[in-house]
């Protein structure tokens, strides 16, 4: 019987894979000796007493005003990012139906792999969502970015995008809201400089967002 064959351990380490490796190498939680959930909790909790709920509710605002005139939500982002845009599309598009009240239309520009696959490979991964947008967006339509950083080149792309082809552009964002921020009609930055923080922070406010939305729903169809 042959003798097992060590397993060898790769290190992989490349600032040019873009941001996020460098944000999250320095400005990551780490679990340090005697570190416990409590402590990571709390800190959390300190961060969402300094979210800016007005412009969450603001937000709400702009998406039932564009879904009252029919128009479409896009969502983008990369990463956990693009995890979490798959999750509030599928919360706002699924989760707010309300007996035969019109549906909210929404499209994360994040699930379509081949589609991303391929824009990435016949022209460049910085123009995956920009392109998606000039065949799909209409003008009055919403995009919302998701960056941690606020500096992903795909997202601010996507960005530019949407404000060419008229849309109402909602961002959110963490440290001091990156190239993203000046490209926003509304820009939650949220006030940390770590990312886990941010992507929790994050998700409530989408969280919120679909409650409220919900509501309205419910409301318009007197349940």
């Amino acid at each position: 019987m042959k003798a097992p064959v060590p397993c060898r351990v790769y290190n992989f380490h490349s600032p040019q894979f873009g941001d996020f490796l460098a944000i999250t190498k320095t400005n990551a939680v780490t679990a340090t000796p005697g570190f416990a959930a409590k402590d990571y909790l709390s800190a959390v909790q300190e961060v969402l007493q300094r979210v800016d709920h007005a412009v969450i509710d603001q937000m709400v605002e702009a998406i039932w005003r564009g879904h009252e005139a029919g128009k479409t939500l896009f969502l983008f982002g990369n990463g956990g990012s693009a995890a979490l845009a798959s999750h509030f599309a599928c919360d706002i598009g699924k989760g707010t139906i309300a007996g035969s009240e019109r549906r909210l239309k929404t499209i994360a520009l994040t699930d379509n792999v081949p589609l991303i696959t391929a824009w990435a490979n016949d022209k460049s991964y910085e123009e995956v969502f920009s392109e998606q947008l000039d065949g799909l967006a209409e003008k009055g339509d919403i995009a919302m970015a998701i960056s941690g950083s606020g500096n992903s080149p795909n997202v601010i792309k996507g960005l530019q995008a949407a404000r060419r082809l008229g849309l109402e552009t909602l961002v959110l964002t963490g440290f001091a809201g990156g190239r993203a921020k000046p490209l926003a009609d509304l820009c939650l930055v949220i006030p940390s400089d770590s990312m886990q923080h941010i992507e929790d922070a994050h998700l409530c406010a989408t969280h919120a967002i679909f409650l409220a939305i919900r509501e309205r729903m419910k409301k318009a169809n007197g349940t």
